[in-house]
């Protein structure tokens, strides 16, 4: 029963983790661009800013990622962000991501890497275009090869 269990609710759990890690990214766009929910550090940061431009990206990729359109490309991009933001400020305070506070950087940087290999999983835009429904929603067991 367990593995059943576990088994039917595996690619619905990506999904809620898309979702989630999603809606908690669009805050820090919000957080940066807006001071929603709460402003950071000297208020808002100014569009033309990198911290600005880091914003923007937060915000349209993380609202991507919740709606599940354009999942891996968006995925890729956030990760990549993340990295750019754990090199930039966190790692020139040591090595350590504990010591350094990078550790919220590391952990997105490597669950949208996550989504870049799985997809959004069944609750997702994307699993409503009808030719790429089966690569975004299917274990990759089950998934068809790419004609050549």
């Amino acid at each position: 029963m367990t593995g059943t269990f576990l088994a039917r609710w595996k690619m619905p759990l990506v999904s809620v983790l898309r979702i989630v890690a999603g809606f908690l990214f669009i805050a820090h766009g919000t957080q940066k661009l807006f001071g929603i929910p709460v402003a950071p550090p000297g208020g808002p940061v100014p569009l033309q800013s990198l911290l600005g431009a880091a914003g923007m990206i937060e915000l349209v990729g993380g609202g991507l990622l919740l709606l599940g359109l354009l999942t891996r490309p968006a995925a890729f991009l956030l990760s990549g962000e993340m990295a750019v933001a754990y090199f930039m400020q966190h790692a020139p305070r040591g090595f350590w991501p504990i010591a350094n506070q990078g550790e919220l950087a590391v952990l997105y940087c490597f669950v949208f890497l996550f989504f870049v290999a799985a997809g959004p999983g069944p609750w997702s835009l994307d699993a409503l275009i009808p030719h790429r429904q089966l690569m975004h929603t299917a274990p990759p067991e089950v998934r068809r090869p790419r004609a050549a």
